[in-house]
Parts: structure tokens; C-alpha cells; sequence
């Protein structure tokens, strides 16, 4: 384990002023990776720039404290049932600050930097590589209102086999108090270069309402 640079007895306030400046440093280098082309608001990056900084902060205060360490969970409890659940990319971003927080807090400045600087690497290399990224496999999501008079489970059938080699209805959604009805499927075509007649088509069948066909949407990026 890397040395301390905090001794078992309250540490100064110079050892207290370096632990609270490496984890600004940390927080901000995290923070610059976590913005690299990936999608981000202003606040969130401030926020992870901040958090090994605060998370520090709260374990110098702890300092051994077992009621101090309890009224700190619960603060943190609090936190987090009155926020929502981020994504998955979010959430993975916020333990690495909060790990490297608790580094600095702890005295292990030099583990915090290494620990920070390895999951910074490894996090740009899976974003320049393409790690995780979705293969298009030329599925789409279609979209489709219709009015309420129209028999939707077999209205558009013969087209679905005419333009889709498969589809599947996954949604059903009523609108304006019921009068249409918003369908969602997911459906592969047979030829590409054929999507505007088959939209074409589907407008002759919908009374001309609105009809929307994209990339096929991943369920959830949400632990």
C-alpha cells in the first residue's frame, strides 16, 4: 500500500491544504475525461470536478468518528432518494471520483493520483476504441398513429410481410382522450432503399397522421 502522508494523530493544516488541492486537481482531471466526446451538462461536469474535493473533506471531518461516520451516511441516504437514478455512464463516472475523494481524505495522495489516473486511461481508450458500441444490425423503430376506428393489429400486416423480414408490436399508447392510438414496433427491413415507399404506403393506411422510423432504441441505459 502506498504511504500516508497523514499520521495516525489530526493531521495539519498543510497536510490538510495538499489533500484538498490533489483532489481539486483529481476531480477536474476526471472530469475532463468523463467530457471527452461524450455527452454532458454544465452542471454534472461541475459537480464531478467537485466531488473528490467534498468527499475528502467529509472524511477529514469523520476522522475516526463512528457517530460523525453515521450522521454522514444518513446525510448521504437522503441524497440519494431525493435524486434521480442517472445513467450507467453517470453512475460509473461518480464511484471513480468519489474513490479517489476518499483516497485523498484517507492521506493516500499518491494511490488517489495512480487510481485516478489508470481508470482516466482506461476510460478514453474505451471511448476512442468504441468499447460497448452497438452494432446496427439495420433494425428500426416505427412509430405510428392511428385513429381509433382502425383495426391496428391487422391493418398493416400485408405490409409489414411485404416491406419487414420481421416486426413486432412492443407498444400500444392512446392519445387526445383516446381518439388515436400511438404504435410502436420494432422491425427489420428487407431493402433499405425501400423505407420511403413503405412509409408511403403506411400513410394510406393512417388517414395521413404522424409516422416516425429510426434506429432501433436501446431499452434502458439505467442500472
Amino acid at each position: 500500500m502506498l504511504e500516508t502522508i497523514f499520521s495516525s494523530a489530526a493531521p495539519t493544516g498543510s497536510q490538510v491544504a495538499i489533500g484538498l488541492a490533489c483532489s481539486l486537481a483529481i476531480g477536474f482531471m476526471i472530469a475532463f475525461c468523463y467530457m471527452f466526446k461524450a455527452r454532458y451538462t454544465k452542471s454534472f461536469a461541475r459537480t464531478l470536478a467537485l466531488i473528490p474535493c467534498a468527499v475528502s473533506s467529509i472524511i477529514l471531518l469523520v476522522n475516526g468518528n463512528i457517530g460523525s461516520g453515521i450522521a454522514v451516511a444518513g446525510a448521504f441516504s437522503l441524497v440519494r432518494f431525493r435524486s434521480e437514478a442517472g445513467s450507467a455512464q453517470e453512475i460509473g463516472a461518480i464511484f471513480i471520483a468519489m474513490g479517489a475523494g476518499l483516497a485523498c481524505g484517507m492521506g493516500y495522495i499518491a494511490f488517489a493520483f495512480a487510481f485516478a489516473g489508470v481508470m482516466c486511461v482506461v476510460w478514453l481508450l474505451c471511448t476512442v476504441s468504441g468499447f460497448g458500441k452497438m452494432k446496427s444490425n439495420g433494425s428500426r423503430t416505427l412509430r405510428i398513429a392511428v385513429p381509433e376506428d382502425l383495426e391496428y393489429t391487422t391493418a398493416f400486416s400485408d405490409l409489414m410481410e411485404k416491406y419487414a423480414s420481421s416486426s413486432s408490436l412492443v407498444k400500444v399508447k392512446t392519445s387526445n382522450l383516446g381518439s388515436i392510438f400511438s404504435l410502436t414496433y420494432n422491425l427489420s427491413l428487407k431493402d433499405p432503399s425501400k423505407e420511403k415507399e413503405f412509409i408511403d404506403a403506411l400513410r394510406c393506411r393512417n388517414g395521413n397522421l404522424e409516422i416516425c422510423i429510426g434506429c432501433e432504441e436501446p431499452q434502458s441505459q439505467e442500472l
